[in-house]
């Protein structure tokens, strides 16, 4: 069976509770254009916007994005620079939409960023912290292994304190030392952009969650195109390991 949207498309019945993007081909569609990667990653931004309040529309209670990863660090500075400034211009305007009542949840080693940056990020987050329509979560300086580590330094610190026993941590002693504590595992991950990889994104909560990888660069991946992936994803059969 479908559901229809503001939008009159048809939907599948099943929705994902939470979606994951990994956000790729920015600067490989600004190139096929013979323009700058920063062109890309602005027209990418748009397109963000875009699926935001797409998803918001449709009910999907979780979204994430892979906005800037650890290993993004090796880019060109121009690059970085480039980013930096639209992170700042996009966090600067976001009160705008607080009428939306999306709440924003920022995930990553903030200690890069500069001071102003990551005073936007904890005012946005404070602000946005009681909206329940839809959660947003922005990695920024993120990397899934080193989320594992920091998380695993924590367990460590407490046991080391006499704080928790050894044979006391569980699964859930884990998802609870990690940037998404209280955020359900990401049912389906998409990767537009032709790259059929996770690239260290959200690697503990996306251990159950059903993939779909398009072609699509992501400033052209717009609604037309996540309904594509929310009818995979409808017709997939999610066992976890029963039968």
């Amino acid at each position: 069976m479908a559901t229809k949207d503001n939008n009159k498309r048809d939907l599948p019945e099943i929705l994902p509770e939470h979606i994951g993007f990994i956000m790729d081909g920015n600067g490989r569609w600004a190139k096929q254009r013979h323009m700058p990667r920063s062109f890309g990653h602005a027209e990418g931004g748009k397109t963000y916007e875009k699926i935001v309040r797409y998803c918001r529309d449709i009910g999907i209670k979780y979204i994430s994005f892979y906005a800037f990863s650890t290993e993004n660090w090796k880019r060109s500075s121009e690059e970085i620079s480039a980013l930096m400034v639209l992170f700042k211009q996009y966090l600067a305007k976001v009160q705008n939409y607080y009428k939306e009542e999306v709440r924003m949840v920022f995930i990553g080693d903030r200690s890069a960023f500069a001071p102003e940056l990551v005073e936007l990020m904890n005012k946005v987050e404070n602000d946005t912290k009681d909206f329940d329509k839809m959660t947003m979560i922005v990695a920024l300086n993120y990397g899934g292994r080193d989320e594992i580590r920091n998380a695993a330094k924590k367990i460590a610190a407490s046991v080391q304190k006499g704080e928790l026993s050894i044979d006391d941590i569980t699964e859930q002693t884990v998802a609870d030392n990690l940037y998404t504590k209280g955020i359900p595992d990401v049912d389906l991950l998409i990767r537009p952009s032709g790259e059929l990889r996770t690239s260290n994104f959200l690697i503990w909560q996306c251990a159950y969650a059903e993939l779909y990888f398009s072609d699509v660069l992501w400033p052209d991946f717009l609604p037309e195109e996540l309904d594509k992936a929310l009818w995979a994803y409808a017709g997939r059969q999610r066992r976890f390991g029963g039968v």
